[in-house]
């Protein structure tokens, strides 16, 4: 089992979202943290409030789609602590809309970033952690790598593509017994994700009232780098994406085309944005998106512990009438 206390962790995608809980989950755990995103001034804030309350951190400004910019940021971690002993691909986009609506950079961008730049991150640190011979890679995928996403096509196929690109590194390095690749793949969460996406559908987006918590993702990270595995979900959405897919493709890409369909139909106008998929934006630096607070709604982890908790009771009680119920007929 690996320590977390004392490790040297890089995220990028640091500054919102599911990244920013993840530097607060590793670093309250004695972890030494290197966050990267875009927004230099957003990153530094978050790493100078590490710094004041828990731990060490280390901020370094770094577009995942350029190389040598990635290459700088594993160069940066291993010059300030040392070494780098996990490196999370988090950094993520996405364009939602039929394909033909959106320009075609907008689609070259998402992959860039969600496919491109995971494998950026893993070319700058592969090298450090066979020298070592240790490390845990872990690529933040989605429920999307398991099932296909109507109107958000280029995000599928970098979804997609991540998944394949893990799992291929995966058996690569399958002789490097303490070097791990992971792939974590997360229903909806509520991040500032959908804030910074493009959305060209002229509708406004409406998830539903199913929201993991951002700290949920980052809890798995931490228990992956404790004991590492190859695919873990976060929600069980995620995992009836995957096994809809798996047991009928056919039926399970029509129920989700004709869900997506009848919630477009339905939505409201919206503004057509292209989010920061081209330049970083100010809003949305929060690890939490807002969306269960706007609907009234706990997290759908709490929601899930909540119906176990209730069915196990329920079984507990049924269970208790039946057995008095035969004592008293006896």
């Amino acid at each position: 089992m690996a320590q977390v206390r004392g490790s040297t962790v890089v995220i990028t995608g640091a500054s919102s979202g599911i990244g920013r809980a993840a530097a607060w989950a590793f670093a309250t755990r004695g972890a030494r943290v290197v966050l990267a995103a875009r927004r230099a001034e957003v990153l530094e804030d978050l790493a100078r409030k590490i710094r004041e309350d828990c731990g060490e951190a280390l901020a370094i400004p770094t577009d995942v789609t350029d190389p040598k910019a990635v290459e700088a940021l594993a160069e940066g971690a291993v010059r300030r602590f040392g070494k780098i002993d996990v490196w999370i691909n988090n950094a993520g986009a996405g364009v939602f809309g039929p394909l033909l609506d959106a320009p075609l950079d907008l689609h070259r961008e998402t992959i860039a970033i969600n496919l491109l730049g995971a494998i950026h991150g893993a070319y700058a640190v592969l090298p450090h952690f066979q020298r070592r011979g240790r490390g845990t890679l872990i690529n933040t995928v989605s429920m999307g790598g398991w099932a296909p996403t109507p109107f958000a096509a280029a995000y599928t196929a970098s979804k997609y593509g991540l998944r394949g690109f893990s799992a291929s590194l995966r058996q690569e390095l399958a002789r490097h017994k303490h070097i791990h690749v992971c792939g974590v793949f997360p229903a909806i969460v509520d991040t500032p994700g959908l804030e910074h996406g493009a959305n060209v559908s002229g509708k406004t987006l409406n998830p539903g009232h199913l929201y993991y918590a951002p700290e949920d993702v980052a809890e798995a990270y931490v228990r992956l780098v404790r004991h590492p595995r190859h695919e873990v979900a976060v929600g069980w959405p995620a995992r009836l994406a995957q096994a809809g897919y798996a047991l009928a493709p056919g039926l399970t890409e029509r129920m989700m085309g004709a869900g997506f369909r009848f919630a477009l139909d339905r939505a409201d106008p919206g503004p057509r944005t292209h989010g920061a998929l081209k330049d970083p934006i100010p809003q949305g630096t929060t690890a939490d998106g807002g969306w269960r607070e706007r609907k009234g709604v706990p997290s759908a982890g709490t929601m899930s512990t909540g119906l176990v908790v209730a069915g196990v009771g329920a079984a507990a009680l049924l269970g208790l009438a039946l057995g008095t119920r035969s004592s008293r007929e006896s």
